[in-house]
Protein backbone atom coordinates (compact mmCIF):
# COMPACT_ATOMS: atom_id res chain seq x y z
CA UNK A 1 0.00 0.00 0.00
CA UNK A 2 2.84 2.39 0.80
CA UNK A 3 4.41 1.70 -2.59
CA UNK A 4 1.13 2.59 -4.35
CA UNK A 5 0.85 5.79 -2.31
CA UNK A 6 4.38 6.85 -3.24
CA UNK A 7 3.66 6.17 -6.92
CA UNK A 8 0.51 8.34 -6.89
CA UNK A 9 2.43 11.11 -5.15
CA UNK A 10 5.04 10.95 -7.88
CA UNK A 11 2.32 11.07 -10.54
CA UNK A 12 0.89 14.24 -8.96
CA UNK A 13 4.34 15.79 -8.94
CA UNK A 14 4.65 15.07 -12.65
CA UNK A 15 1.29 16.73 -13.33
CA UNK A 16 2.04 19.80 -11.22
CA UNK A 17 5.64 20.33 -12.28
CA UNK A 18 7.70 20.58 -15.44
CA UNK A 19 8.55 16.86 -15.33
CA UNK A 20 5.32 16.08 -17.21
CA UNK A 21 7.12 17.09 -20.40
CA UNK A 22 9.78 14.50 -19.70
CA UNK A 23 7.10 11.89 -19.02
CA UNK A 24 5.41 12.76 -22.32
CA UNK A 25 8.69 12.43 -24.17
CA UNK A 26 9.27 9.06 -22.49
CA UNK A 27 5.87 7.83 -23.66
CA UNK A 28 6.61 8.99 -27.21
CA UNK A 29 10.03 7.34 -27.08
CA UNK A 30 8.58 4.05 -25.82
CA UNK A 31 5.98 4.16 -28.61
CA UNK A 32 8.63 4.68 -31.30
CA UNK A 33 10.85 1.96 -29.82
CA UNK A 34 8.02 -0.57 -29.60
CA UNK A 35 6.98 0.15 -33.20
CA UNK A 36 10.56 -0.35 -34.40
CA UNK A 37 10.74 -3.76 -32.71
CA UNK A 38 7.35 -4.71 -34.19
CA UNK A 39 8.56 -3.70 -37.66
CA UNK A 40 11.70 -5.81 -37.21
CA UNK A 41 9.51 -8.80 -36.38
CA UNK A 42 7.00 -8.31 -39.18
CA UNK A 43 9.48 -7.40 -41.90
CA UNK A 44 12.34 -9.75 -41.09
CA UNK A 45 11.74 -12.34 -38.33
CA UNK A 46 8.18 -13.66 -38.78
CA UNK A 47 8.29 -14.09 -42.60
CA UNK A 48 11.62 -15.93 -42.38
CA UNK A 49 10.81 -18.09 -39.32
CA UNK A 50 13.54 -16.51 -37.19
CA UNK A 51 13.04 -16.95 -33.45
CA UNK A 52 15.00 -14.27 -31.53
CA UNK A 53 14.26 -15.76 -28.12
CA UNK A 54 11.97 -14.47 -25.40
CA UNK A 55 8.18 -14.46 -25.21
CA UNK A 56 7.75 -13.12 -28.74
CA UNK A 57 9.91 -16.00 -29.98
CA UNK A 58 7.48 -18.43 -28.36
CA UNK A 59 4.64 -16.58 -30.12
CA UNK A 60 6.36 -17.15 -33.48
CA UNK A 61 6.63 -20.87 -32.73
CA UNK A 62 2.93 -21.06 -31.81
CA UNK A 63 2.03 -19.21 -35.01
CA UNK A 64 3.81 -21.90 -36.99
CA UNK A 65 1.72 -24.67 -35.39
CA UNK A 66 -1.67 -23.03 -34.83
CA UNK A 67 -1.68 -19.88 -36.98
CA UNK A 68 -2.27 -17.70 -33.92
CA UNK A 69 -1.50 -13.95 -34.19
CA UNK A 70 1.94 -13.15 -32.85
CA UNK A 71 0.89 -9.92 -31.15
CA UNK A 72 -2.08 -11.34 -29.30
CA UNK A 73 -0.10 -14.35 -28.04
CA UNK A 74 2.78 -12.09 -26.98
CA UNK A 75 0.38 -9.94 -24.97
CA UNK A 76 -1.34 -12.98 -23.42
CA UNK A 77 1.97 -14.54 -22.37
CA UNK A 78 3.19 -11.25 -20.91
CA UNK A 79 0.13 -10.63 -18.74
CA UNK A 80 0.88 -13.24 -16.04
CA UNK A 81 4.57 -12.31 -16.18
CA UNK A 82 3.68 -8.66 -15.70
CA UNK A 83 1.52 -9.43 -12.66
CA UNK A 84 4.25 -11.63 -11.19
CA UNK A 85 6.81 -8.92 -11.86
CA UNK A 86 4.76 -6.35 -9.98
CA UNK A 87 4.50 -8.72 -7.03
CA UNK A 88 8.00 -10.16 -6.82
CA UNK A 89 10.38 -8.49 -9.29
CA UNK A 90 9.91 -4.74 -9.28
CA UNK A 91 7.14 -2.25 -8.73
CA UNK A 92 4.72 0.16 -10.35
CA UNK A 93 7.40 2.64 -11.41
CA UNK A 94 8.91 0.70 -14.30
CA UNK A 95 5.93 -1.65 -14.48
CA UNK A 96 3.54 0.92 -15.98
CA UNK A 97 5.99 1.85 -18.70
CA UNK A 98 6.69 -1.82 -19.38
CA UNK A 99 2.98 -2.56 -19.69
CA UNK A 100 2.59 0.34 -22.13
CA UNK A 101 5.54 -0.85 -24.22
CA UNK A 102 4.23 -4.41 -24.37
CA UNK A 103 0.70 -3.28 -25.37
CA UNK A 104 2.03 -1.00 -28.14
CA UNK A 105 4.36 -3.73 -29.38
CA UNK A 106 1.64 -6.39 -29.39
CA UNK A 107 -0.91 -4.15 -31.15
CA UNK A 108 1.63 -3.07 -33.75
CA UNK A 109 2.51 -6.71 -34.47
CA UNK A 110 -1.08 -7.53 -35.43
CA UNK A 111 -2.14 -4.18 -36.90
CA UNK A 112 0.93 -4.16 -39.18
CA UNK A 113 0.89 -7.76 -40.43
CA UNK A 114 3.97 -9.18 -42.16
CA UNK A 115 3.99 -9.07 -45.99
CA UNK A 116 2.78 -12.17 -47.81
CA UNK A 117 6.14 -12.37 -49.54
CA UNK A 118 9.26 -11.60 -47.43
CA UNK A 119 10.99 -8.40 -48.50
CA UNK A 120 14.22 -10.38 -48.42
CA UNK A 121 15.16 -14.02 -48.05
CA UNK A 122 18.86 -13.29 -47.73
CA UNK A 123 19.92 -14.36 -44.20
CA UNK A 124 22.64 -11.71 -44.05
CA UNK A 125 20.09 -8.97 -44.70
CA UNK A 126 17.21 -10.07 -42.49
CA UNK A 127 19.48 -10.99 -39.59
CA UNK A 128 21.48 -7.74 -39.79
CA UNK A 129 18.67 -5.29 -40.42
CA UNK A 130 16.24 -7.08 -38.11
CA UNK A 131 18.79 -7.22 -35.31
CA UNK A 132 19.76 -3.57 -35.70
CA UNK A 133 16.16 -2.39 -35.82
CA UNK A 134 15.05 -4.41 -32.80
CA UNK A 135 18.13 -3.38 -30.82
CA UNK A 136 17.54 0.28 -31.63
CA UNK A 137 13.91 -0.01 -30.53
CA UNK A 138 14.79 -1.83 -27.31
CA UNK A 139 17.42 0.80 -26.53
CA UNK A 140 14.86 3.59 -26.91
CA UNK A 141 12.45 1.78 -24.57
CA UNK A 142 15.18 1.23 -21.95
CA UNK A 143 16.28 4.88 -22.18
CA UNK A 144 12.71 5.84 -21.30
CA UNK A 145 12.94 3.63 -18.17
CA UNK A 146 10.74 0.89 -19.61
CA UNK A 147 11.35 -2.70 -20.65
CA UNK A 148 9.83 -5.06 -23.20
CA UNK A 149 8.70 -7.47 -20.48
CA UNK A 150 9.01 -11.15 -21.27
CA UNK A 151 12.55 -12.38 -20.77
CA UNK A 152 13.54 -9.47 -18.54
CA UNK A 153 10.74 -10.24 -16.07
CA UNK A 154 11.47 -13.98 -16.24
CA UNK A 155 15.13 -13.27 -15.45
CA UNK A 156 14.21 -11.18 -12.40
CA UNK A 157 11.84 -13.88 -11.13
CA UNK A 158 14.49 -16.58 -11.60
CA UNK A 159 16.98 -14.41 -9.71
CA UNK A 160 14.55 -13.84 -6.84
CA UNK A 161 13.61 -17.48 -6.32
CA UNK A 162 16.85 -19.28 -7.29
CA UNK A 163 19.61 -16.71 -6.81
CA UNK A 164 20.74 -17.15 -10.43
CA UNK A 165 22.14 -13.94 -11.89
CA UNK A 166 19.86 -11.79 -14.04
CA UNK A 167 22.19 -12.09 -17.04
CA UNK A 168 22.02 -15.88 -16.87
CA UNK A 169 18.26 -15.70 -16.47
CA UNK A 170 18.01 -13.62 -19.65
CA UNK A 171 20.25 -16.13 -21.41
CA UNK A 172 17.93 -18.97 -20.40
CA UNK A 173 14.80 -17.08 -21.46
CA UNK A 174 16.35 -16.54 -24.90
CA UNK A 175 18.06 -19.92 -25.22
CA UNK A 176 15.02 -22.12 -24.60
CA UNK A 177 12.86 -20.71 -27.45
CA UNK A 178 15.86 -20.74 -29.78
CA UNK A 179 16.54 -24.38 -28.87
CA UNK A 180 12.89 -25.16 -29.65
CA UNK A 181 13.32 -23.35 -32.98
CA UNK A 182 16.20 -25.68 -33.81
CA UNK A 183 13.77 -28.60 -33.52
CA UNK A 184 10.91 -26.93 -35.39
CA UNK A 185 12.67 -24.92 -38.11
CA UNK A 186 16.09 -26.55 -38.20
CA UNK A 187 19.50 -25.85 -36.71
CA UNK A 188 20.38 -23.21 -39.29
CA UNK A 189 17.36 -21.04 -38.42
CA UNK A 190 18.21 -21.37 -34.73
CA UNK A 191 21.74 -20.15 -35.49
CA UNK A 192 20.25 -17.11 -37.21
CA UNK A 193 18.25 -16.46 -34.05
CA UNK A 194 21.44 -16.45 -31.99
CA UNK A 195 22.98 -13.95 -34.41
CA UNK A 196 19.91 -11.70 -34.12
CA UNK A 197 20.18 -11.71 -30.31
CA UNK A 198 23.87 -10.75 -30.51
CA UNK A 199 23.35 -7.95 -33.05
CA UNK A 200 20.32 -6.63 -31.18
CA UNK A 201 22.26 -6.55 -27.89
CA UNK A 202 25.11 -4.64 -29.56
CA UNK A 203 22.74 -2.10 -31.12
CA UNK A 204 20.96 -1.62 -27.80
CA UNK A 205 24.28 -0.98 -26.04
CA UNK A 206 25.15 1.68 -28.63
CA UNK A 207 21.83 3.44 -28.04
CA UNK A 208 22.14 3.26 -24.25
CA UNK A 209 25.68 4.68 -24.44
CA UNK A 210 24.15 7.70 -26.14
CA UNK A 211 27.19 8.38 -28.31
CA UNK A 212 29.14 9.45 -25.22
CA UNK A 213 31.70 6.69 -25.26
CA UNK A 214 35.18 7.75 -24.25
CA UNK A 215 38.44 6.40 -22.83
CA UNK A 216 39.70 6.53 -19.26
CA UNK A 217 43.47 6.86 -18.92
CA UNK A 218 45.35 6.00 -15.72
CA UNK A 219 48.98 7.09 -15.75
CA UNK A 220 51.77 6.42 -13.24
CA UNK A 221 54.98 8.27 -14.00
CA UNK A 222 58.01 9.64 -12.20
CA UNK A 223 57.55 12.70 -14.44
CA UNK A 224 53.89 13.05 -13.53
CA UNK A 225 53.99 16.83 -13.32
CA UNK A 226 55.21 17.11 -16.91
CA UNK A 227 52.61 14.60 -18.08
CA UNK A 228 49.92 16.50 -16.19
CA UNK A 229 50.89 19.79 -17.84
CA UNK A 230 50.92 18.17 -21.30
CA UNK A 231 47.44 16.75 -20.82
CA UNK A 232 46.13 20.11 -19.59
CA UNK A 233 47.85 22.38 -22.12
CA UNK A 234 48.36 20.22 -25.23
CA UNK A 235 45.44 17.81 -25.04
CA UNK A 236 43.19 20.34 -23.29
CA UNK A 237 41.71 17.71 -21.00
CA UNK A 238 41.13 17.87 -17.28
CA UNK A 239 43.33 15.75 -15.04
CA UNK A 240 42.76 14.44 -11.52
CA UNK A 241 45.82 13.66 -9.39
CA UNK A 242 45.24 10.73 -7.04
CA UNK A 243 47.49 9.60 -4.22
CA UNK A 244 48.62 5.98 -4.55
CA UNK A 245 51.17 3.69 -2.91
CA UNK A 246 53.14 0.87 -4.48
CA UNK A 247 52.28 -2.48 -2.91
CA UNK A 248 55.78 -3.91 -3.34
CA UNK A 249 57.93 -0.90 -2.37
CA UNK A 250 55.41 0.98 -0.22
CA UNK A 251 56.57 4.19 -1.89
CA UNK A 252 53.97 6.95 -2.44
CA UNK A 253 53.10 7.63 -6.09
CA UNK A 254 50.94 10.10 -7.98
CA UNK A 255 48.26 8.56 -10.21
CA UNK A 256 46.85 10.70 -13.04
CA UNK A 257 43.23 10.14 -14.11
CA UNK A 258 42.17 11.63 -17.43
CA UNK A 259 39.08 11.10 -19.63
CA UNK A 260 39.64 11.54 -23.38
CA UNK A 261 37.86 10.89 -26.65
CA UNK A 262 38.54 7.70 -28.56
CA UNK A 263 40.33 9.72 -31.26
CA UNK A 264 42.72 11.23 -28.67
CA UNK A 265 44.27 7.96 -27.54
CA UNK A 266 47.13 8.16 -30.06
CA UNK A 267 47.91 11.77 -29.09
CA UNK A 268 47.96 10.84 -25.40
CA UNK A 269 50.32 7.94 -26.13
CA UNK A 270 52.74 10.22 -27.99
CA UNK A 271 52.66 12.92 -25.31
CA UNK A 272 53.40 10.47 -22.50
CA UNK A 273 56.10 8.72 -24.53
CA UNK A 274 57.90 12.02 -25.21
CA UNK A 275 57.93 12.95 -21.52
CA UNK A 276 58.46 9.57 -19.83
CA UNK A 277 58.93 6.46 -22.01
CA UNK A 278 58.93 4.32 -18.83
CA UNK A 279 55.48 5.52 -17.70
CA UNK A 280 52.84 2.95 -16.79
CA UNK A 281 49.62 3.67 -18.70
CA UNK A 282 46.23 1.96 -18.62
CA UNK A 283 43.51 2.97 -21.08
CA UNK A 284 40.00 1.62 -20.44
CA UNK A 285 36.81 1.98 -22.46
CA UNK A 286 33.95 3.85 -20.79
CA UNK A 287 30.32 3.67 -21.88
CA UNK A 288 29.06 7.04 -20.68
CA UNK A 289 30.70 10.33 -19.71
CA UNK A 290 28.90 13.51 -18.64
CA UNK A 291 30.28 16.96 -17.90
CA UNK A 292 33.76 18.33 -18.32
CA UNK A 293 33.47 18.90 -22.07
CA UNK A 294 31.52 15.70 -22.75
CA UNK A 295 28.01 17.17 -22.63
CA UNK A 296 25.67 17.98 -19.75
CA UNK A 297 24.00 15.21 -17.78
CA UNK A 298 20.52 16.69 -18.40
CA UNK A 299 21.09 16.36 -22.15
CA UNK A 300 21.88 12.65 -21.95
Amino acid sequence: MNRVKVTWQRALQLLNGSDWRRALLDILQITVGAFLIALAFNLFFVPNDVVPGGVSGIAILLRHFFGTPVGLVTLALNLPLFVAGLRWAGGLGTGVRTAFAVVVFSLALDLLPPPETPITENPLLYVSYGGLMSGLGAGLVFLAQGTMGGGGIVARLIHRFTGLSVSRGIFLSDALPIAAAAIVFGLEQAMFGVMVVAISAWAMDVVLAGGRRARQALIISDEWEGVRDALLNDLHRGVTVLSARGAFTGAPRSLLLCIINQTEVARLRRLVQEIDPAAFVIVNATTEVWGGGFGLIQDA
